[in-house]
C-alpha cells in the first residue's frame, strides 16, 4: 500500500521534474544584444524563470548587472529571489491588485525598449491571471466578475482565454505591440492543450486567431451574466486582439520549452521502470473531471478483471461545473469520483494532481495540488460513514479527502504543465 503510494509520488514528482525552469530554461536563452536584457515575465514559474535567466546572464554570462532588468509577475507563494528582476506576487485563479499594477508597470516597461535591446518574454501556465489589464470602460472589479464567472460555467480553458484576451490591454499579442521597438523573444512553459502559442497566458507577444465574435458566443453559450460595461467592450471593434501580419511581431519569435507531452514522458518512464504496462491516454485530455473519471474507472476495472498489472497515464486539464458550496479542484473531483467507482476493488492506487501544486483552492501556496486513493481511502470510507455520491453533488472533494487523510500537499512547485492523473491497477 505505502509502496504504491511512494510509487505515485514519483511518478509526479519526476513529471514536475522534467518541467522545472532551472532544467529546461538556460539552453534556450538567446545571446545578450548590444543594449539591455528586459526580462518580462508572468505565470507561476516566473519568477523561478527570472532567477534561473538572471543566472545564465550574470554567471555564466557575464553581463553586467545594469544591463539585465525586468518585473516577473507570479501567484502568491510562488516567489524567489532574485537579484535584477523585481518579483510581484499576484491573485490567482482570481486577478488582484498587485496584478493590475504588475500589468500597467510591465507594459510601460516594454514601452522602454529600443533597438538594440532584446525584450526576453517568459511565459508559463497562470499568467492569464497575473497579467490583469482591462481594457478602457471596463474596471478592475468587472474584470474579476468576468473571472469568477468563467471559472465556474465549467468552460474550458481554451474558451476562457478567448474571452480574456478582448477584454485586455496586454494578452493577444499586445505585450509585442508596446515592445515592438526591441527585438521580442518569447520562451513558454505550455500549461495548455496541444500547446497553441495564442492560449498560453493568452498569447501576450503572438498573434490571436480568436475574434470578439468568438468571445460573445461563448458569453451566450455558458449563459454568463455579465455588466453592461463588459458587453459594451465585446462589441467595440478596437479591442480586437491582433492578427498574423501585424508589425508588432516583425522581429518577434516564439519557442515552446516546456511541454505536458515531456512530463507525460517522464511520469510513464517510472512507471515502467517499476514493472507496469502503461495505458497512455495523452497529454491533452479535456472534460468534466466526474465524467472522465468514470471512463478512467471503467479502464481499471476491465484491466483489474483481466489480471493485469497496468498504470493507466494522462494529462491535459479537466473542468468543473460548480453547482455545490464545497471546495476543491478538478483533481479532487477526479480523485472522488474513481473512490466512487472503485471503491469495491481492492489493488487500486490512483493519484491526480496539478503540476503547479495547487488544485482549484484560494489561491494560498497551502492548497492541495490534488489527492491520492487506495484501499485506505476505501476503508476509511467505510468506518467514517464518508459517501463520495454526496461530496460530488456539494463539489466538496477537499473536505471528503480531509476526512481520509488523502490530501496531496506539495507547496509551489514552480512551473505548470497541467495535470498528471495515474491509476495502478495491481
Amino acid at each position: 500500500m505505502t509502496d504504491r503510494r511512494a510509487l505515485l509520488r514519483s511518478i509526479f514528482d519526476a513529471a514536475v521534474a522534467a518541467a522545472h525552469p532551472d532544467q529546461i530554461l538556460p539552453r534556450h536563452l538567446p545571446p545578450p544584444p548590444a543594449g539591455r536584457v528586459i526580462v518580462l515575465a508572468a505565470g507561476k514559474g516566473a519568477a523561478a524563470m527570472a532567477a534561473a535567466a538572471e543566472r545564465h546572464y550574470l554567471d555564466a554570462l557575464g553581463l553586467a548587472p545594469e544591463r539585465l532588468e525586468g518585473i516577473a509577475t507570479t501567484r502568491h507563494g510562488h516567489g524567489v529571489p532574485t537579484r535584477r528582476v523585481r518579483v510581484i506576487q499576484a491573485g490567482h485563479p482570481v486577478p488582484d491588485e498587485a496584478g493590475l499594477r504588475a500589468a500597467s508597470d510591465t507594459l510601460r516597461l516594454a514601452a522602454t525598449a529600443a533597438d538594440d535591446d532584446l525584450l526576453l518574454v517568459l511565459i508559463s501556465g497562470g499568467g492569464s491571471a497575473n497579467w490583469i489589464a482591462p481594457v478602457e470602460g471596463v474596471s478592475f472589479t468587472q474584470k474579476q466578475q468576468v473571472n469568477r464567472a468563467l471559472l465556474r460555467s465549467g468552460a474550458p480553458i481554451g474558451d476562457v482565454n478567448t474571452v480574456r484576451k478582448h477584454l485586455s490591454r496586454i494578452k493577444g499579442g499586445r505585450l509585442a505591440a508596446a515592445g515592438k521597438a526591441a527585438r521580442i523573444v518569447t520562451l513558454a512553459i505550455s500549461d495548455v492543450p496541444r500547446d497553441d502559442p495564442a492560449a498560453i497566458a493568452s498569447g501576450p507577444t503572438v498573434p490571436d486567431p480568436t475574434t470578439l465574435a468568438d468571445a460573445r458566443a461563448i458569453v451566450a453559450r455558458y449563459g454568463l451574466e455579465l455588466d453592461d460595461a463588459v458587453r459594451r467592450a465585446l462589441d467595440d471593434p478596437r479591442n480586437e486582439s491582433l492578427k498574423p501580419g501585424d508589425d508588432a511581431f516583425a522581429r518577434a519569435r516564439f519557442e515552446l520549452i516546456g511541454r505536458p507531452r515531456d512530463s507525460l514522458d517522464a511520469a510513464i518512464e517510472v512507471a515502467h521502470d517499476a514493472g507496469y504496462e502503461v495505458v497512455d491516454l495523452g497529454a491533452d485530455l479535456e472534460g468534466e473531471a466526474r465524467e472522465v473519471a468514470a471512463s478512467h474507472a471503467a479502464l481499471a476495472k476491465k484491466a483489474h478483471d483481466e489480471g493485469k498489472r497496468l498504470a493507466i497515464v494522462s494529462g491535459g486539464e479537466l473542468t468543473v461545473t460548480v453547482r455545490g458550496k464545497g471546495r476543491g479542484g478538478p483533481n479532487q473531483e477526479y480523485a472522488l469520483a474513481l473512490a466512487q467507482h472503485l471503491s469495491d476493488l481492492p489493488g487500486v492506487s490512483a493519484l491526480a494532481a496539478d503540476t503547479d501544486g495547487a488544485d482549484g483552492g484560494a489561491g494560498h501556496a497551502t492548497d492541495p495540488a490534488g489527492a491520492i486513493i487506495d484501499a485506505r481511502t476505501f476503508a476509511a470510507m467505510k468506518t467514517r460513514g464518508l459517501d463520495p455520491a454526496a461530496a460530488l453533488a456539494d463539489n466538496d472533494a477537499t473536505a471528503f479527502f480531509e476526512a481520509t487523510g488523502d490530501l496531496l500537499i506539495t507547496g509551489p512547485t514552480l512551473t505548470n504543465v497541467n495535470d498528471v492523473r495515474v491509476i495502478l491497477v495491481d
